[in-house]
Formats: C-alpha cells, structure tokens, sequence
C-alpha cells in the first residue's frame, strides 16, 4: 500500500506513537490520533503533522470501552474521508505482584491492550472493506513472543499482550480475501523509562546483542514496512536488536 493520501488512525498518541504518526506524515498520510490522558503529546505530534502539509485530527477516547472506539473510528471518516490505516499502540504498563492482583488489574490490560484493538479493529474493517483494502498493525512485546515471561510482576500484561498475537493471526485470517492485512510488532528495548537508574539502562544495553535502545524511530520503519507490504500478513515481527538470542 502506497501511503500517500491514505488516512492513518493511531491509538495511544503518546512517546513512541507520537514518531510513528510523524512518519507516516512525512510518507504522505493524513493521520488521526486518539488519546485517554496523553493531550498534550497528541497536539504537538498534530502541529508536527500539518507542518509536513498534512491533515491531523486529534480526539480523546477511552479506548477501553468498546463504544468509544466505534465513536472514535466514525469521526476520524466524518473528519478524514476515509479510513486505510489503523495502528493500535494504546497500552497499559503497570507492575502489580501477583499476591495483590485484582481482577481490576487483569481486566485493566484486557480492555486496553487486547479488547480495544479487537473494538477498533472491528469498527475500522467495514471502511477498510469498502475501499477495498486496509492495514492493521497491533502492538505485542518481544518477551510475549519468545514465550519467555523474565519480569515478575507483570501477569497482567504479559497475558494481553500473548493474546494480541493471537487476535492478530485471527484477525488475518478473517479479513484476508477483503485484502485487509493484520500483523503485529513485538516491540524489546525501544524507548527507556524516562526514571530508569542509569545501572539498568548500561543492563539492558549489555543484555541487547546490538549493545543499545533502538529508539522509536526503529518501530516507526516497522510500521511502515507492515503498511507498505502487499503480502505479509499474520505475522508478530520482534523489533529487539536481538535481546531474544540472550
């Protein structure tokens, strides 16, 4: 799929989403971003984007709630025209020892990492369908891939974000003969916490075979890719430098 003049829908417009937006911008795209508390960061990747010439909507929408992302996924085609794109990156991060879950916080991460890609995913195929083609790129993690769930604390997120994978495999199969393709990326070290003591951060560049973090512009050339591409489709693409070997 060639970007230009192709309307793009972003959930989640906040760090690594908001250089993704900025360059499906600079590809040619008009570009809708949602977000839940995140306005500040979504205005400014907008001014970014209609400083490139291009069209940007911004709108705040708990995505969690399956009626928002219908209402969300119809006023980016009443603002936009149209809907060729979707690019689910909202997500809850949260540490939460197992003796003191809730089953708050197991359905916390269901809602936003796994239900609200399904909610929009649904609410965006009928408008993929009738131009006769479409893109979904969802969000997982690179430990969610490699079956390997190396941080405690993290039960909840872990678990949504293995059944991303597997939405994305179903989804791809459901909207093939409609030449929607569905893939996901497994984002690894990309963008540190911006409180991370400087021991962890020199940790986790030892444990990356490419000995860095990869920036959030290496998951927008992802996206990109998994946009552009005609015939991949299906498919959870670690983006890791490699932190799976080790």
């Amino acid at each position: 799929m060639d970007l230009r003049d192709r309307v793009v829908l972003l959930t989640g417009g906040k760090r690594i989403g908001v250089t993704v937006a900025v360059e499906l911008a600079r590809r040619g795209a008009d570009v809708a971003l949602s977000y839940n508390r995140s306005r500040t960061e979504a205005e400014a990747a907008a001014e970014e984007i209609r400083a490139l010439g291009r069209r940007a909507l911004v709108s705040a929408a708990d995505v969690s709630k399956a009626e928002a992302c219908e209402s969300l996924v119809a006023s980016v085609v009443a603002g936009l025209g149209r809907l060729d794109v979707l690019v689910n990156m909202a997500s809850v991060y949260r540490s939460v020892p197992f003796d003191r879950m809730t089953d708050e916080d197991l359905q916390a991460s269901l809602d936003v990492d796994l239900k609200s890609a399904f909610n929009c995913a649904r609410a965006a195929a009928p408008h993929m369908r009738a131009a006769g083609t479409g893109r979904i790129v969802n969000v997982s993690d690179w430990l969610a891939v490699s079956q390997r769930p190396r941080y405690k604390g993290f039960v909840a997120y872990y678990v949504a974000k293995t059944a991303v994978m597997g939405l994305t495999s179903a989804l791809a199969l459901e909207l093939a003969a409609d030449h929607i393709l569905v893939n996901a990326i497994a984002p690894g070290p990309i963008l540190a916490p911006p409180d991370l003591p400087d021991e962890e951060l020199a940790a986790v560049e030892r444990a990356t075979p490419l000995g860095r973090w990869g920036g959030g512009g290496e998951i927008a050339k992802a996206v990109v890719a998994l946009v552009e591409t005609d015939f991949i489709t299906g498919e959870t693409i670690r983006v890791d430098g490699g932190r799976h070997l080790q």
